[in-house]
Parts: C-alpha cells; sequence; structure tokens
C-alpha cells in the first residue's frame, strides 16, 4: 500500500516516519508531478492558510481535490482538519468537502499548546498532543463526532475522510495511524472488486 503525503509545509516528515513504523509505504507530494495513484492521503499539520495558497500557486489543488471527492482516504491532521473543512472560522476554506466547521487557532496561539488523553470511538484512550490546534465548532449530517477534549470536537469522520485536531504523529502511539491505514486498506480492496 501506498500512502502520499503533502510535503508543501509543516508535520509531514513525522507521518512518513510514522508509516515507515507500520511497514506502509509513502511519499511526498510537493508538486503537480508528484500525485499518482495512491491509497490515501495525509494531509499534515502546519499553517493552512499558507497551505491553500501553496496548493492553488503548484496547480495540486484540483488533482487532489477530485482524488478526495471520488472517495480517495484522507487523513487531515490539525491544519489538514482546517483544509478539508467545509466552513472555517476564521480563516477561508480550501477543499470545503467535509461537513464541518472549523475554527482556526482555537486553543490560542503557540502557548496555548498542551498535551492531554481523552477517549476516541474506534480506539480507545490515546495521547494528544495540541500545537495551535484547531476544533470543530459544528459536525453536520454524515459526520461522525470521534472524540471531544473539554466539550469541544476533536476527531471525526465522514465516509472516506478522518480528521483529528491533535498531532498523533508527534507521539509514539500508532494505532490513529493504523486507524487510518484500515480505511485506506478496505478502499482498496473495494476498488479491486469493482475492477474484477
Amino acid at each position: 500500500m501506498k500512502i502520499g503525503i503533502l510535503a508543501l509545509q509543516g508535520a509531514f516528515i513525522e507521518h512518513k516516519t510514522m508509516l515507515e513504523r507500520l511497514g506502509c509505504g509513502s511519499f511526498e507530494i510537493r508538486k503537480k508531478e508528484d500525485v499518482k495513484a495512491m491509497d490515501g492521503l495525509i494531509l499534515p499539520g502546519g499553517e493552512s492558510t499558507v497551505m491553500t495558497k501553496l496548493l492553488h500557486e503548484l496547480a495540486l489543488y484540483e488533482p487532489l481535490s477530485c482524488m478526495i471527492r471520488n472517495g480517495l482516504p484522507v487523513f487531515g491532521t490539525c491544519a489538514g482538519l482546517i483544509l478539508l473543512a467545509k466552513d472555517v472560522i476564521g480563516g477561508k476554506t480550501c477543499f470545503g468537502c467535509m461537513n464541518i466547521t472549523a475554527r482556526r487557532n482555537a486553543y490560542g496561539r503557540q502557548l496555548g499548546s498542551f498535551r492531554t488523553k481523552g477517549y476516541m470511538a474506534g480506539i480507545g484512550t490515546i495521547p494528544m498532543v495540541f500545537i495551535r490546534g484547531p476544533y470543530i465548532e459544528h459536525a453536520g449530517d454524515r459526520a461522525e463526532v470521534l472524540a471531544r477534549v473539554e466539550g469541544h470536537i476533536v476527531a471525526a469522520r465522514q465516509d472516506n475522510m478522518l480528521v483529528v485536531s491533535f498531532h498523533p504523529e508527534l507521539m509514539p502511539d500508532e494505532r490513529l495511524h493504523s486507524f487510518f491505514l484500515d480505511m485506506a486498506a478496505k478502499h482498496r480492496a473495494e476498488k479491486t472488486a469493482r475492477a474484477i
């Protein structure tokens, strides 16, 4: 299985390292020519406004948007959550394909960063690292809430899209990435079955 990782800015190397630990191949996406067949896509944490600008400038927006809307499993962490959100408070919409409203920098600036543990449906209690993280103000139709911290939604899933407000790639716990790889493997199996 091969997972593409958006590598324009932010914490993409840590995702690559996590996938390597799980025995999964990956490749970095920096320009249009890097977009190829993949079993899943990771949109990492970083600066969502910078990523949105670069996605358009480097002609990456259209091909990736098309793949996501056609069912490619995608995992958005922190800024990646914002990129997928249909509505963004305090910022601009990018892909806008997940029926959630995200609030940018919801936990304040860098000094507002913190670590905690929380329960995530389908996985259990996991460590969570928030760095200038957003949270989900509202989850609409088909968006399933998977985790809350202090009453705020910090993880959700809708169809092929999985998003979290925190940075699982910065902790040794591999379960969240495994959860996403299970989504990707299921999608790949269904795609293969349709082709037969």
